[in-house]
């Protein structure tokens, strides 16, 4: 029979990629995480793990149990959680993910008004990709995520909560920023600061510049939004954001494509998982947000 502690050992020595990394984030000495694996291959008559001089590999019957194990813990987790809730929304932790460019500049606000109502309950806030994002939201890292909901995944149940305009974001003085809307040929040809691969601010350039059949020409590339304004500012390069990200900035502009790019943003989580409580409290307190946002703004 399979231990459920044995599964959590197996997957902390997967994680780490090693059994002394396994024993420090459990918190146990590295003989007793070697025992259990060894338990657990005894048991299942099948090694899991090649070991070699420079670490560490699963064999294949190790690679069929692991996704084995994550759903059994995750259910094991899910079912730990819906029975401490039975006690009511007194406690609980909502751990969410959320892009740099809306956890800057849209989130604050009601992070803050759901921890005012809430006082309770435990926020942690996690700022990633959209892509990471995703895959922490499957693998059970967090509970909740913003994604860019135009091509969800399967595994993933979301909820829509805003829809922006990606403009063209450059400085007072630069000659783009007198035209009304800028064509992609004109934008393309500019040096370009954009975020790093798997942000959905860089998947939106890179596929306007394969639709478009324009090289990118980047000049800096960083997660940073503070650096990227200033960038900007200075002259060094023209980028793509969000026009709530600029809305503060006398000494930027930001201006509509030609053809107007338009994102739709979900929050998300596991299909498959349980919403806790208070997960689903702040799901509820989001789009009731975003439902009086649309309303103050007659959208």
């Amino acid at each position: 029979m399979i231990e459920i502690r044995a599964l959590r050992y197996f997957l902390a020595v997967v994680d780490e990629n090693g059994f002394t990394a396994a024993a420090r984030r459990l918190h146990v000495a590295q003989p007793a995480v070697s025992m259990a694996i060894r338990k657990l291959e005894e048991s299942l008559a099948l090694s899991l793990f090649h070991r070699r001089d420079r670490g560490i590999e699963l064999t294949d019957e190790g690679r069929i149990l692991l996704d084995h194990a994550r759903r059994i813990i995750q259910a094991t987790e899910d079912a730990e959680l819906e029975m401490r809730e039975l006690q009511g929304l007194d406690s609980g932790e909502v751990r969410i993910g959320i892009p740099s460019m809306l956890g800057s500049y849209y989130f604050p606000p009601i992070l803050m008004a759901f921890r005012h109502r809430y006082p309770k309950l435990q926020l942690t806030v996690v700022e990633s990709g959209a892509r990471k994002i995703q895959q922490m939201i499957s693998e059970g890292e967090i509970d909740l995520g913003v994604i860019v909901s135009n091509t969800p995944p399967d595994d993933l149940e979301t909820r829509s909560f805003l829809r922006d305009q990606m403009t063209a974001v450059m400085p007072l003085d630069h000659p783009l920023a007198g035209q009304a809307s800028i064509a992609y040929g004109d934008f393309f040809k500019e040096d370009l600061v954009v975020f790093k691969q798997g942000y959905f601010h860089r998947e939106v350039l890179d596929r306007l510049a394969q639709e478009s059949n324009y090289p990118l020409q980047i000049g800096f590339e960083t997660n940073l939004l503070p650096l990227i304004k200033q960038i900007v500012r200075h002259g060094f390069a023209i980028t793509t954001l969000l026009a709530m990200v600029i809305a503060e900035d006398a000494d930027l502009v930001a201006r509509p494509f030609s053809e107007p790019v338009w994102l739709d943003l979900s929050i998300a989580w596991r299909r498959d998982g349980y919403l806790s409580r208070a997960n689903r409290a702040f799901v509820d307190f989001l789009l009731e947000h975003a439902a009086s946002e649309q309303s103050r703004l007659g959208t």
